[in-house]
C-alpha cells in the first residue's frame, strides 16, 4: 500500500524554537495527551503505548541530517487533522473609547494575556495578535531584576521579560526587538513561578488560538470587567 502523507512542513527554526517544539511534544507524551504535529496544534497524533524509534545521523553533500522517526501500529493510535488548536481564544473588541483591543482568554475563563495598548484601526490590533502568535513560542525568557539579556542569536523577534512591580508583584511582558511591548499578563503574581506559568500558557496556547470578534454588547461587558 503506498504511503499516504497526512502532514508535511519544512521551515527554518532557531535552536530555541526547536527546543520549544520538542518540549511541547515531550510534555504531551508525559501527560498522555495527543501530540501536536504542527506549530498551531491543528494536526495531532495520539501514539501507541509502545513505539519503534529510529534515530539516524548522516552526512550528505555537505549537509548533516539528524532524523528521529517514531513508528507504531495505526490501529493503536489516533490521528486528528482538525484538532482543537489551543485551549484559549483571542477576543478582539472595541473599548468605550472606540479603541481596538485584544485579550487571550483560556478555556477556564482566565485572561492569560492582553495587548498593552488600544489601536485606532482594527487591522493593527489583528497585526498585534499575529505578532504574539508568531513570536511567543520561541521567545527567550529573561529576568529583568537580574539584569539578564537575551542571547544575541536564536529565539524569536521578541523576548519575555519577568520583573517585579512597585507592589512587589511578579509580572511579565513580551517585548518586540523594536522595543514595543506587544503583550503582557495584565496582572501581578505572588511568585515568579506563577508568572512563568502564565507566560508559558501564552507560549503554548497563542499560536493556534482562534480570533473571535466580540459584538457591541459583549465588548461592553469586557470593557467594564
Amino acid at each position: 500500500m503506498p504511503n499516504e502523507p497526512i502532514h508535511e512542513s519544512k521551515q527554518s527554526r532557531s535552536r530555541q524554537a526547536l527546543a520549544t517544539y520538542f518540549r511541547r511534544i515531550a510534555e504531551a507524551l508525559g501527560r498522555g495527551e495527543p501530540v501536536p504535529v504542527d506549530d498551531a496544534g491543528t494536526v495531532t497524533v495520539d501514539p501507541a503505548a509502545e513505539s519503534e524509534v529510529e534515530i539516524e545521523l548522516e552526512r550528505e553533500d555537505g549537509t548533516v541530517h539528524f532524523e528521529v522517526e517514531v513508528e507504531f501500529d495505526e490501529a493503536e493510535a489516533a490521528v486528528d487533522t482538525d484538532a482543537a488548536a489551543s485551549k484559549a481564544t483571542f477576543e478582539l473588541y472595541a473599548d468605550s473609547a472606540d479603541q481596538w483591543r485584544w485579550r487571550l482568554v483560556h478555556d477556564n475563563g482566565n485572561i492569560v494575556a492582553d495587548g498593552s495598548e488600544g489601536y485606532a484601526d482594527k487591522r493593527d490590533a489583528k497585526s498585534g495578535i499575529e505578532s504574539v502568535q508568531r513570536n511567543a513560542p520561541g521567545a527567550y525568557v529573561i529576568d529583568v531584576d537580574r539584569d539578564e539579556e537575551p542571547p544575541a542569536a536564536g529565539g524569536s523577534d521578541a523576548t519575555f521579560e519577568l520583573f517585579r512591580d512597585n507592589a512587589e508583584k511578579y509580572r511579565w511582558r513580551l517585548r518586540h526587538d523594536n522595543s514595543n511591548i506587544i503583550a503582557d499578563g495584565g496582572q501581578g503574581y505572588a511568585s515568579k513561578q506563577k508568572a512563568k506559568q502564565g507566560l508559558n500558557s501564552v507560549k503554548s496556547n497563542a499560536p493556534g488560538a482562534p480570533v473571535e470578534e466580540l459584538d457591541g454588547d459583549e465588548a461592553t461587558e469586557v470593557d467594564e470587567a
